[in-house]
């Protein structure tokens, strides 16, 4: 229980920053998300770690209704507030790998850029085939780690350096065992490099200006094989930017 309190304290402290983050807010993975699941006004649809309230704010008008849960109720609230201009949004207070939802609930669940804070993402990917319903869709958004030991280490070790709440990224080969284990069939999929602007990335979650030049150096002071893999652009010995790897993918209930 102990890494979940560190999901709420850490989320808790940042909540609106989350609301605000360019990164969360305005990427392609959204209007690409409606045209995968082509919604309906009949539908309901549960957001997993909702964060900010993006993905919320997407889907509701093209759908019967939201229901938007966090682990965190600040983050929860400051979700609610983002999207107090909808009114077809319920708020529940959820822990990802405990749903408190009865079996077949949902027809289209989604979860974005959060799994990555899951201690169990086995108990995460069970829950979600449970609550949706037979036929229903599934989008998982999330960054992945390489299928390279090193280059994946590597990624989590500066993750968790800046948040303490970051558990692992898993790489994409791990995601797809544990979708078959629980009969959820890929429809389609799309992993793209997502650039981050350092600063905003590492000041969202890191106030203390001797901590953050911590991972700055740990980053720069890489080797040159996984400087080339995030594709870390610098200027004048300072990190401006890198990428990540992010997986989309739909799925369906069999």
């Amino acid at each position: 229980m102990n890494k979940k309190r560190n999901v709420q304290e850490q989320f808790g402290k940042h909540a609106n920053r989350y609301v605000t983050s360019t990164t969360h807010a305005k990427s392609e993975d959204l209007p690409m998300m409606v045209e995968w699941l082509q919604p309906q006004k009949t539908e309901k649809v549960l957001d997993i770690a909702t964060g900010g309230g993006h993905v919320a704010h997407t889907l509701a008008p093209h759908v019967k209704r939201v229901v938007v849960s966090d682990l965190t109720k600040p983050m929860l609230q400051a979700a609610v507030n983002f999207l107090e201009t909808h009114d077809n949004i319920e708020a529940v207070v959820a822990d990802a790998e405990e749903l408190p939802f009865l079996d077949e609930t949902f027809d289209i669940v989604i979860c974005r850029i959060a799994a990555h804070h899951f201690p169990n993402p086995d108990r995460f990917i069970q829950e979600v085939g449970r609550v949706i319903k037979k036929g229903g869709a599934f989008v998982l958004i999330d960054n992945v780690s390489s299928e390279h030991r090193e280059i994946a280490d590597f990624y989590n070790s500066f993750e968790e350096k800046r948040d303490c709440s970051h558990q692992r990224a898993l790489p994409i080969s791990e995601w797809k065992a544990l979708m078959n284990q629980f009969d959820l069939k890929i429809q389609k999929q799309s992993l793209r490099k997502k650039t981050l602007p350092y600063h905003e990335w590492v000041s969202r979650m890191i106030e203390d200006g001797n901590e953050r030049e911590e991972i700055h150096q740990m980053m720069v002071g890489a080797e040159q094989e996984i400087k080339e893999y995030f594709q870390m652009e610098m200027k004048e010995n300072r990190l401006l930017s890198f990428a990540i790897d992010e997986w989309m993918v739909l799925c369906t209930k069999g």
